[in-house]
């Protein structure tokens, strides 16, 4: 089946909202649903992290998910590219396990950039691992204060290192902030009853979730967010089976979930507004973004190209503002900097959509233009 660009927007659009999941919009009812529906989502930052099940849980509020986080019904690690997402917690491990590894074999160059041994890395683990067993919970100041104490330098970047290194090695993970300070617990302890597939059903898996979400996707989409190798990729997809279907778009090679092409339609695309998180799966999950993203706007979406993506607006799928928001007591104060000109009704939208951000963070919208 041939795609216009425009159908493959519509449909990326409609299956990142979960729109298009079988049972029809609304379907997810919780964090633990949309993150098994996409498999996992950015959270180097909390805050975005927290927008992007907002924005696909309308009527939830930033409290409402952070209760869901102490439900574990998700939490927070390092299953891939050396990035925080959430993920299912019951699938930690095995993501960890399958897609970590790789960027786990850069470990002893970045120590020894840090003047951190192998050993020493070993004792950190040792030391945390003795501190949180029984249920324990440390703030990120309280775990390098542990190390500390046991003699482990973690100047610089060296504690943030170590604690990498013990989630990724699956003895840590991310339970919710306690104040404003990440918290750790062992991974075992947090998550009892881990599912443990073999590791062609965990290719599969990832693939079908991956898809999924976020179809029309290439297989080098699927590898670049997956850190996996191009062999991997292709066996995850082999693996998916009749599950995936493959579709053209512009004579490109992609991937959706079959199901979508008998419940959902090719949409030819609306002028619905959404606003979303810096580092949201829209643009996260993509290693091209060209049908999101005009070229002459990618400067002012990634600055520098520094890999520290801004919020931003979307129309239609496609990429017209960016924005940024101050959180005082009562109001969320929200400028905006068109990328595309917006004017009267377009305006008028814009701020509409930024009604529901406001409820979620529990706050009166104060919209600013330039």
């Amino acid at each position: 089946m041939e795609l216009t660009p425009q159908q493959a927007l519509g449909l990326r659009m409609s299956s990142l909202l979960l729109r298009a999941s079988p049972g029809g919009a609304g379907r997810a009812k919780g964090v633990a649903e949309v993150v098994t529906w996409l498999g996992a989502m950015q959270a180097q930052d909390l805050a975005s992290g927290l927008w992007s099940f907002g924005v696909r849980l309308p009527g939830h509020t930033a409290a409402d998910v952070t209760a869901a986080l102490e439900r574990r019904e998700a939490l927070r690690t390092w299953p891939m590219r050396g990035t925080i997402h959430f993920v299912p917690s019951r699938d930690a491990r095995w993501m960890v396990e399958l897609m970590g590894v790789r960027v786990l074999s850069g470990a002893a160059r970045r120590r020894e950039q840090l003047g951190l041994s192998e050993e020493t890395a070993v004792q950190a683990m040792e030391v945390l691992g003795a501190a949180l067993t029984g249920g324990g919970r440390l703030t990120r100041s309280e775990c390098l204060a542990v190390l500390a104490d046991k003699g482990i330098d973690t100047g610089g970047q060296r504690g943030y290192h170590l604690l990498w290194y013990a989630s990724q090695r699956g003895l840590l993970c991310i339970a919710p902030n306690i104040g404003n300070e990440q918290s750790f617990v062992l991974l075992d302890e947090w998550v009892p009853d881990p599912h443990r597939p073999e590791r062609d059903e965990a290719l599969g898996t990832i693939a079908l979730r991956y898809f999924r979400g976020r179809g029309p996707a290439t297989r080098q989409d699927f590898a670049g967010w997956t850190g996996l190798t191009a062999a991997d990729a292709r066996r995850g997809i082999a693996v998916a089976g009749d599950a995936l279907a493959r579709v053209t778009v512009d004579g490109v090679e992609t991937y959706l979930d079959a199901v979508l092409l008998d419940t959902a339609p090719l949409p030819a695309g609306d002028d619905e507004v959404l606003v979303l998180p810096g580092f949201d799966e829209y643009l996260l999950g993509y290693k091209d973004r060209s049908l999101m993203v005009a070229d002459e706007h990618k400067a002012a979406i990634i600055p520098g190209n520094n890999g520290i993506f801004q919020s931003t607006v979307v129309r239609a799928g496609r990429v017209v503002a960016t924005w940024k928001r101050t959180l005082t007591k009562s109001a969320v104060r929200i400028a905006v900097q068109p990328l595309a000109p917006l004017h009267g009704n377009d305006r008028a939208e814009v701020e509409r959509a930024f009604e529901p951000y406001a409820q979620f963070v529990e706050r009166t919208p104060e919209v600013r233009w330039p």
